[in-house]
């Protein structure tokens, strides 16, 4: 199954997208969160990054999502980092709450990691307000 990996600047706001995870896809052990620093504090760290990407993954590649500027440039730090290993990463260019929720349920069903990139940046079109 297609792991994935959460990146946000905030522990909390890293665990509360996982556990909206948790709900839609429950049977998804593979998500994982890099959120905030080790001591919890705001922030991001590709090397943390990186050891989050190792344990999402079983094989089938992991999607990568990012909050913020910095985040994105950690996360891709971290891909950097792993070029020596064998494991297909790729950051997807989505919002990191929709896409990640449309992520893990299609990863859960046994999707491709490209097929489970294109759910998560689909998500960048939706619409939140519908008008008249």
């Amino acid at each position: 199954m297609v792991g994935l990996v959460l990146v946000s600047h905030s522990w909390k706001i890293a665990e509360g997208i996982k556990d909206l995870t948790d709900q839609v896809a429950p049977t998804h052990k593979g998500i994982i969160c890099a959120g905030g620093l080790e001591d919890k504090s705001i922030g991001t760290d590709a090397v943390r990054i990186s050891e989050a990407v190792k344990q999402a993954n079983d094989g089938d590649g992991v999607v990568l999502l990012a909050d913020l500027g910095s985040g994105v440039m950690s996360a891709e730090t971290a891909i950097e980092l792993l070029e020596d290993e064998d494991i297909k990463v790729k950051l997807a260019d989505a919002p990191i709450v929709e896409g990640a929720i449309a992520a893990a349920v299609t990863a859960a069903i046994g999707s491709t990691m490209e097929q489970v990139v294109a759910a998560a940046e689909q998500t960048r079109e939706v619409n939140k307000v519908l008008g008249d």
